[in-house]
């Protein structure tokens, strides 16, 4: 009996050839064409630009084997290099500066800076606030347009970064990096004209650890995480120095501690020109920030694993899973003592603070320690939706309780002027 011979579309001799040897490598490429094995030259993404020209493309594009495919399979098969990109009218290139300053980062880390100006004891003006406000949001959209004009061949390897502006050719990489050097310098000149040189020099100290110590440590070394909390630190402390306030205590200075009511006597409060600078403050506003970060994007990292091990992030999350809910727990536990006990003794807030946070805090902590007993991703996410709603609500609660701040006089609640007694000259109006 003769055999039969049947005629077997390309298409699936190349799957069956694939699947019947699993080791030999797939000759069609099905990532970004950014996601290359090699390191590019820095360099690279800024004299290389003439890859964002469009090129005709004219008739059948070849298979992985040489062979004409037809349209139907060209159609399934090939993989378009890229999409002519759309015109830059002021509005779209408005919204890709603001994707390039990763507007939910920047507006977070613009209200910690508000934050700390309006828990300072120190004067201030609303002048002041609103530069401080918009200097340290410039500063971190710099940080953040230098961080992604970096890491544009491993953002396209994760789903969650393939749709950047970078990434997928909404805008070039000079014009991004040009975007980038304007808001790092303007940032810090603001800062220095209409605050003061110690904050503008924050705020560059800043774009340098992000941009330069952070982004440079994800693919090297798991530490890149503290460096990460160190500069999500750091805004309050500009908060702090915009109303004058000093970082290091000096000669004339001292450590005034605020106890409680029943361990203190009248005589050992300290005075309110005592607690305007107190060098304690400062660093109880820099560990909030600095510990909330750690549960906050532990819980995260670990969601997204998958794609950080892909583009060859070195994560705890992926080298030691258990050692990353560790740290969550660590720090959430840490938050206690650096809130509800040194806020209050450095004089930021009153005492009633120490028991009104008692209840977010548990919240926190029980999704922490949940996360490092259980493990999961159902864990790492209630980790990280808690942290959501913690931070703000933990702020809101420290200026409710702001020490001298009297709400009742503020919203016109309070008690009515005495009337002055019999004899006595009345004030005219």
């Amino acid at each position: 009996m003769r055999p039969v011979r049947v005629r077997v579309p390309l298409a699936a001799h190349v799957g069956r050839a694939s699947a019947a040897s699993p080791r030999r490598p797939l000759l069609l490429r099905l990532a970004s064409t950014f996601a290359d094995r090699k390191s590019s030259a820095f360099s690279a993404f800024f004299f290389d630009n003439h890859r964002w020209l469009p090129t005709p493309r004219t008739g059948p594009q070849p298979s992985a084997r040489g062979h004409a495919l037809d349209a139907v399979q060209s159609s399934s098969l090939a993989v378009r290099s890229f999409r002519e990109a759309e015109v830059l009218t002021p509005r779209r290139l408005a919204k890709i500066y603001w994707q390039l300053s990763k507007s939910s980062l920047t507006v977070l880390v613009a209200l910690t800076a508000m934050s700390s100006v309006a828990l300072s004891p120190l004067p201030t003006s609303v002048p002041v606030l609103l530069s401080t406000a918009l200097g340290t949001a410039l500063c971190s959209a710099s940080a953040n347009t230098f961080n992604q004009v970096q890491e544009v061949p491993y953002d396209a390897q994760m789903a969650r970064t393939r749709n950047r502006p970078i990434v997928r050719r909404a805008i070039s990489p000079l014009h991004a990096t040009g975007f980038g050097v304007f808001t790092g310098i303007a940032g810090p000149a603001l800062l220095w004209t209409m605050v003061n040189p110690t904050t503008a020099f924050l705020g560059a100290a800043n774009i340098a650890l992000y941009a330069g110590l952070y982004t440079y440590l994800k693919r090297k070394s798991t530490f890149n995480t503290w460096v990460g909390s160190v500069v999500g630190g750091i805004p309050p402390l500009m908060g702090w120095t915009a109303c004058g306030g000093s970082l290091l205590p000096t000669s004339t200075q001292s450590f005034e501690l605020v106890l409680p009511s029943f361990v203190s006597t009248l005589s050992s409060i300290p005075t309110d020109a005592a607690l305007a600078d107190n060098p304690l403050a400062p660093l109880a506003l820099f560990l909030v920030l600095y510990s909330w970060q750690f549960p906050h994007f532990n819980g995260l990292s670990y969601l997204v694993r998958e794609s950080y091990a892909q583009a060859g992030y070195r994560m705890l999350c992926i080298l030691d899973p258990h050692k990353n809910a560790t740290v969550a727990l660590r720090h959430a536990l840490l938050l206690v003592p650096a809130t509800s006990i040194l806020m209050p003794l450095s004089g930021l807030t009153t005492w009633a603070f120490a028991l009104t946070s008692l209840v977010p805090h548990a919240i926190y902590i029980d999704a922490a320690y949940k996360f490092w007993k259980y493990g999961g991703e159902k864990q790492a996410r209630k980790v990280f939706r808690h942290s959501l709603w913690y931070l703000p609500v933990l702020l809101g609660l420290m200026m409710f309780h702001k020490r001298g701040m009297d709400w009742s006089s503020w919203l016109g609640l309070g008690a009515d002027e005495e009337t002055p007694p019999e004899g006595a000259p009345l004030r005219s109006a």
